[in-house]
């Protein structure tokens, strides 16, 4: 388990531009258990950027996951959205024999907070899912919460309504798998087209959510992503880049790959490993 006082993982400074590291599932370390409630208790003392994953349940609440199905992550078995929270609460986490985390519990860990720290709330299912009984628990339970959140998601859908609904709350998208489909069909300037229709579309985004690669490859053929979202007002998360070997640091490749990345100034890089990639970049920089 990682120590509150190692505040390290935090963000990386470079060329007057400060990139935070967001910890992706709660792990500030991959050998840290996933969705870890200690953690996430450290990253809201020491001011971190972390992120959890959220499934709805029968009954239109939420529980802490990524699956759809619980035998992946947990003791339990079947789809979640077949659960509810009663269901849910003899099951425990494969990693550590853990409870699992639902949102009612949630709202009570994220009453005090540092005012750096920021929790992405992730959202697995779309609108359809979810429906207006989930939107309504949203409300209930985290309108009013000390902790700054951030919705995200990729159903654009799911994310106006919950800007309707808690209009407080700051809201992400991710159009990663759309652009995609959009280069793959039309090419960039298609892909960059409907891109800026989503920086200025309804759902108002603080942050856009883009898979790494796909940033690196825009801007190997000269569309840059990053000074789109920049030049409209969003911010950037690049997700995930995770050291393969954390003692070591970066290989060559990675290193290409992060300091490529790093040179268009996202606001934000999404990892598994803060810590150690913290740690790279400035073993590679002081030389």
């Amino acid at each position: 388990m990682t120590k509150l006082l190692d505040a390290q993982g935090l963000e990386i400074s470079h060329a007057g531009h400060r990139t935070r590291l967001k910890w992706h599932r709660l792990r500030k370390r991959f050998a840290d258990p996933l969705f870890s409630a200690e953690v996430m208790a450290e990253g809201f003392a020491a001011g971190a950027s972390m992120e959890l994953d959220l499934r709805v349940r029968a009954d239109g609440g939420f529980v802490v996951l990524h699956d759809k199905e619980l035998e992946g992550e947990t003791t339990g078995y079947g789809p979640i959205a077949k659960k509810s929270g009663s269901d849910l609460r003899d099951i425990r986490m494969k990693e550590g024999a853990r409870p699992l985390i639902l949102s009612e519990d949630l709202a009570g860990m994220m009453q005090a907070t540092h005012p750096a720290a920021l929790l992405q709330f992730d959202m697995k299912d779309d609108y359809e899912a979810i429906g207006a009984s989930g939107i309504e628990h949203l409300a209930e339970h985290f309108r009013d919460i000390a902790a700054s959140v951030i919705v995200s998601g990729g159903c654009l859908d799911l994310v106006m309504a919950v800007k309707e609904k808690l209009p407080h709350l700051l809201r992400g998208i991710d159009p990663t798998d759309k652009l995609y489909g959009i280069r793959e069909a039309s090419g960039w300037k298609a892909a960059e087209t409907e891109l800026r229709a989503d920086l200025r579309g309804p759902t108002e985004p603080d942050t856009v959510y883009l898979h790494w690669p796909l940033i690196l490859a825009a801007a190997k053929d000269g569309f840059d992503m990053i000074a789109l979202c920049r030049d409209e007002g969003k911010r950037v998360d690049a997700w995930t880049f995770t050291l393969k070997d954390p003692e070591a640091g970066f290989s060559e490749e990675e290193w290409r790959s992060f300091s490529a990345l790093m040179a268009l100034k996202p606001d934000q890089i999404t990892t598994d490993e803060a810590p150690a990639t913290e740690r790279a970049w400035r073993r590679r920089i002081s030389g």
